[in-house]
C-alpha cells in the first residue's frame, strides 16, 4: 500500500495573487505572492503577466457599469429623499425622517 501520511512532508502555501514577498518561507508555511505564485500553480512564469493585461480590461468594463448604474441608484434616492423629507424650499423635514426611522408603524398599534 502506499505511504502512511505521518511519512509524507507536507507543506502548507498562502498563495497570494499580487504583491511580493522575498522571504516565503514562514516556518509552518510557505508564503507564495504575485509572479512566484502564478508560476507555482501553473508552471507558467508568465501566466501573471497574460492575466493582468485581460483583468484589466474586464475591471474597467465591469466598472464603468457599476458606477452607472451607482448613479442612477443614486439619483433615484436623492429625488425620493427629496420628495418626501423636504419642503418645496428645500428644507428637510427632520420631524418627517424622525417619524419615518423612528415612529412606530401605522400597522402596528399593540404598544
Amino acid at each position: 500500500m502506499g505511504a502512511n501520511l505521518s511519512e509524507k512532508n507536507i507543506i502548507s502555501v498562502n498563495g497570494c495573487c499580487y504583491g511580493k514577498d522575498d522571504n516565503p518561507d514562514k516556518g509552518d508555511y510557505i508564503k507564495l505572492c504575485g509572479e512566484a505564485f502564478w508560476t507555482f500553480i501553473s508552471g507558467n512564469k508568465n501566466l501573471y503577466i497574460e492575466l493582468i493585461e485581460p483583468f484589466g480590461y474586464k475591471a474597467k468594463e465591469k466598472n464603468d457599469q457599476f458606477y452607472t448604474e451607482y448613479s442612477k441608484v443614486l439619483n433615484r434616492f436623492t429625488y425620493e429623499c427629496i420628495e418626501q423629507f423636504s419642503n418645496k424650499n428645500g428644507e428637510i423635514l427632520w420631524k418627517t425622517i424622525l417619524q419615518f426611522n423612528s415612529g412606530k408603524n401605522k400597522e402596528n398599534k399593540e404598544f
